[in-house]
């Protein structure tokens, strides 16, 4: 008798040739318990390495067309959002001439106070402006102002745009929205979002020729148009809540 202490070299006490001995629980006043993990070798590291570069790479040539949603219809109307440059206004003249007679919508809120375009008041008053000084006829384009607001401008400038068409004989079946770049997902969210089953979106998404949208992670104004937009768009999809109502 040992008062109870094991006894040495006791067999039951000897821990096999070979195996770990056990690692005493420390559970240091019941906040933490041990646990025995695994981590990779320098095989295991490898792998995962060559799998986020693969990842990663995916990635890189796949975001930009996704947000660059390019899915027109055959037809319908068709709705320029007025923000848009130049290049991309330019580029809604000859789609518009393959609709003779039938109206452009421009969409956006007001220009900032004190901008030098200001005498336009909104982004739709100034992208139609900039249409008609392009060639298109006057009789030919409508500017759909949208109120003053902080945020969630793009849903409200196609709150606008439906509240007009309610007002004006109805709503077309089917609105095709011309959209720059990265842009064109998010705005075809939102206007479907508000429109609902009343009308179908599609979209056209204008290329902006400031950078190379195969590459845009090699210049400075390709990753900040997709990176922002792949938030935005992110915000909108998961964390918008609002009622088109």
């Amino acid at each position: 008798m040992n008062g109870g202490q094991p006894i040495p070299n006791h067999p039951q006490t000897q821990t096999p040739t070979g195996a770990t001995p056990p690692v005493p629980d420390r559970s240091g006043w019941g906040l933490w318990r041990r646990r025995v993990c695994l981590v990779p070798t320098w095989r295991g590291w490898l792998l995962l390495l060559l799998l986020a570069g693969g990842l990663a790479d995916f990635g890189l040539h796949r975001v930009e067309p996704f947000l660059a949603d390019d899915d027109p219809l055959p037809d319908g109307v068709l709705v320029v959002e007025g923000w848009a440059p130049d290049f991309a206004l330019n580029q809604v003249i000859p789609l518009a001439r393959q609709r003779p007679g039938q109206t452009v919508y421009v969409t956006g809120g007001p220009i900032e106070i004190g901008g030098p375009l200001y005498q336009y008041k909104t982004l739709a008053e100034l992208g139609s402006a900039t249409l008609r000084q392009m060639g298109l006829p006057a009789a030919q384009v409508q500017p759909i102002p949208a109120p003053l607001v902080y945020k969630d401008r793009t849903f409200t400038s196609a709150l606008a745009l439906r509240d007009w068409f309610l007002a004006h004989g109805g709503i077309p079946a089917k609105i095709n929205l011309i959209s720059v770049g990265p842009h064109a997902r998010r705005s075809r969210m939102l206007f479907q979002e508000v429109f609902g089953d009343r009308a179908k979106i599609g979209v056209t998404a204008l290329r902006d020729p400031n950078y190379d949208a195969t590459h845009w992670w090699r210049t400075s104004q390709g990753v900040r148009t997709v990176t922002d937009e792949l938030v935005a768009y992110g915000y909108a999809r998961f964390l918008f809540f609002r009622s088109p109502e």
